[in-house]
Protein backbone atom coordinates (compact mmCIF):
# COMPACT_ATOMS: atom_id res chain seq x y z
CA UNK A 1 0.00 0.00 0.00
CA UNK A 2 1.03 3.79 0.05
CA UNK A 3 3.33 5.51 2.51
CA UNK A 4 3.55 9.11 3.41
CA UNK A 5 5.98 9.65 0.46
CA UNK A 6 3.72 8.40 -1.81
CA UNK A 7 0.70 10.51 -0.89
CA UNK A 8 2.67 13.13 -1.32
CA UNK A 9 4.32 12.63 -4.31
CA UNK A 10 0.79 11.86 -5.53
CA UNK A 11 -0.71 15.14 -4.09
CA UNK A 12 1.89 17.23 -5.71
CA UNK A 13 1.75 15.40 -9.16
CA UNK A 14 -2.16 15.41 -9.49
CA UNK A 15 -2.15 18.86 -8.42
CA UNK A 16 0.62 20.41 -11.59
CA UNK A 17 0.96 16.88 -13.58
CA UNK A 18 3.06 18.87 -15.91
CA UNK A 19 5.34 19.78 -13.53
CA UNK A 20 9.70 19.45 -14.24
CA UNK A 21 10.64 16.13 -11.82
CA UNK A 22 13.18 18.18 -10.45
CA UNK A 23 10.32 20.51 -8.71
CA UNK A 24 7.72 18.07 -8.27
CA UNK A 25 10.62 15.93 -5.79
CA UNK A 26 11.21 19.12 -4.37
CA UNK A 27 7.84 19.80 -3.22
CA UNK A 28 7.35 16.22 -2.02
CA UNK A 29 10.59 16.36 0.04
CA UNK A 30 11.85 13.38 -1.86
CA UNK A 31 15.28 13.42 -4.23
CA UNK A 32 14.43 13.23 -7.89
CA UNK A 33 15.41 9.46 -8.08
CA UNK A 34 13.33 8.21 -5.21
CA UNK A 35 10.49 10.23 -7.02
CA UNK A 36 11.18 8.34 -10.45
CA UNK A 37 11.28 5.06 -8.39
CA UNK A 38 8.40 5.57 -6.64
CA UNK A 39 6.13 6.87 -9.84
CA UNK A 40 7.51 3.32 -11.64
CA UNK A 41 6.34 1.62 -8.76
CA UNK A 42 2.84 3.04 -8.37
CA UNK A 43 2.85 2.33 -12.52
CA UNK A 44 3.26 -1.08 -12.49
CA UNK A 45 0.82 -2.27 -9.27
CA UNK A 46 -1.57 -0.34 -11.26
CA UNK A 47 -2.04 2.66 -8.89
CA UNK A 48 -1.41 4.78 -11.63
CA UNK A 49 -2.74 3.05 -14.64
CA UNK A 50 -2.75 6.39 -17.28
CA UNK A 51 -1.25 9.84 -17.78
CA UNK A 52 -3.33 11.32 -20.40
CA UNK A 53 -4.27 14.82 -22.26
CA UNK A 54 -7.73 16.63 -21.00
CA UNK A 55 -8.92 18.45 -23.98
CA UNK A 56 -10.73 21.48 -23.75
CA UNK A 57 -13.73 21.23 -25.91
CA UNK A 58 -14.99 24.56 -25.95
CA UNK A 59 -11.57 25.47 -27.30
CA UNK A 60 -12.18 23.26 -30.24
CA UNK A 61 -15.03 25.06 -31.08
CA UNK A 62 -17.81 22.84 -29.02
CA UNK A 63 -19.59 24.90 -26.87
CA UNK A 64 -22.62 22.70 -25.86
CA UNK A 65 -22.22 20.15 -23.80
CA UNK A 66 -25.17 17.75 -22.83
CA UNK A 67 -25.36 14.52 -20.04
CA UNK A 68 -27.94 11.77 -21.40
CA UNK A 69 -29.60 9.57 -19.32
CA UNK A 70 -30.47 6.49 -21.13
CA UNK A 71 -33.07 3.93 -19.37
CA UNK A 72 -33.00 0.59 -21.99
CA UNK A 73 -35.86 -1.71 -22.92
CA UNK A 74 -34.13 -4.68 -21.62
CA UNK A 75 -36.35 -7.77 -22.97
CA UNK A 76 -33.98 -7.73 -25.70
CA UNK A 77 -31.05 -9.56 -23.87
CA UNK A 78 -28.99 -7.92 -26.39
CA UNK A 79 -29.88 -4.13 -25.42
CA UNK A 80 -27.30 -3.04 -23.62
CA UNK A 81 -23.91 -4.48 -25.95
CA UNK A 82 -25.89 -3.14 -29.42
CA UNK A 83 -26.92 0.53 -27.32
CA UNK A 84 -23.24 0.84 -26.16
CA UNK A 85 -22.27 -0.65 -29.74
CA UNK A 86 -24.25 2.09 -31.78
CA UNK A 87 -23.50 4.73 -29.04
CA UNK A 88 -19.53 4.26 -30.05
CA UNK A 89 -19.98 5.03 -33.62
CA UNK A 90 -21.26 8.48 -32.67
CA UNK A 91 -17.95 11.06 -32.96
CA UNK A 92 -19.68 13.56 -30.74
CA UNK A 93 -20.25 11.21 -27.99
CA UNK A 94 -16.95 11.34 -25.78
CA UNK A 95 -18.05 9.47 -22.95
CA UNK A 96 -20.42 6.54 -21.82
CA UNK A 97 -20.85 4.87 -18.55
CA UNK A 98 -23.59 2.49 -17.26
CA UNK A 99 -25.38 2.21 -14.06
CA UNK A 100 -26.93 0.02 -11.67
CA UNK A 101 -30.55 1.49 -11.16
CA UNK A 102 -32.92 3.51 -12.67
CA UNK A 103 -30.27 4.82 -15.38
CA UNK A 104 -28.91 2.14 -17.17
CA UNK A 105 -26.32 4.66 -19.08
CA UNK A 106 -25.10 7.86 -19.61
CA UNK A 107 -23.58 9.59 -22.72
CA UNK A 108 -21.69 12.70 -22.53
CA UNK A 109 -21.99 14.58 -25.98
CA UNK A 110 -20.26 17.51 -27.88
CA UNK A 111 -21.75 19.56 -30.39
CA UNK A 112 -20.51 23.39 -31.96
CA UNK A 113 -23.70 25.11 -30.86
CA UNK A 114 -27.56 24.37 -30.65
CA UNK A 115 -28.13 24.02 -34.63
CA UNK A 116 -25.55 21.08 -34.48
CA UNK A 117 -26.84 19.61 -31.20
CA UNK A 118 -29.80 19.74 -32.63
CA UNK A 119 -28.51 17.58 -35.60
CA UNK A 120 -26.85 15.29 -33.26
CA UNK A 121 -29.76 14.75 -30.99
CA UNK A 122 -32.24 14.09 -33.89
CA UNK A 123 -30.07 12.80 -36.36
CA UNK A 124 -27.64 10.03 -34.08
CA UNK A 125 -28.88 10.03 -30.13
CA UNK A 126 -32.58 9.17 -31.31
CA UNK A 127 -31.76 6.63 -33.82
CA UNK A 128 -29.50 4.64 -31.01
CA UNK A 129 -31.34 1.18 -30.51
CA UNK A 130 -33.42 -0.30 -27.45
CA UNK A 131 -34.24 3.45 -25.78
CA UNK A 132 -36.98 3.54 -23.56
CA UNK A 133 -36.69 7.01 -22.25
CA UNK A 134 -34.02 9.60 -22.64
CA UNK A 135 -33.32 12.78 -20.27
CA UNK A 136 -30.96 15.32 -21.81
CA UNK A 137 -29.09 17.55 -19.09
CA UNK A 138 -27.39 20.60 -20.74
CA UNK A 139 -24.31 21.59 -19.26
CA UNK A 140 -24.34 25.14 -17.85
CA UNK A 141 -20.95 25.52 -15.66
CA UNK A 142 -18.39 22.89 -14.35
CA UNK A 143 -18.44 23.60 -10.39
CA UNK A 144 -16.06 21.39 -9.48
CA UNK A 145 -13.53 18.96 -11.28
CA UNK A 146 -11.11 17.02 -9.75
CA UNK A 147 -9.47 13.47 -10.42
CA UNK A 148 -7.28 13.92 -7.23
CA UNK A 149 -7.99 11.89 -4.09
CA UNK A 150 -7.89 13.00 -0.25
CA UNK A 151 -4.12 11.36 0.00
Amino acid sequence: MLDDADRRILRHWLAEPGAPRGALAERAGVTPATLGRRLEKMRASGVIKAVRARIDWRALGYAVEVSLRFTLDKTNPRAFDEFIAAARGVPEVVGIETFLGRVDVRLNAVARDMGHWQEVYREKILGLPHISEVEALMLISTIKESEGLPL
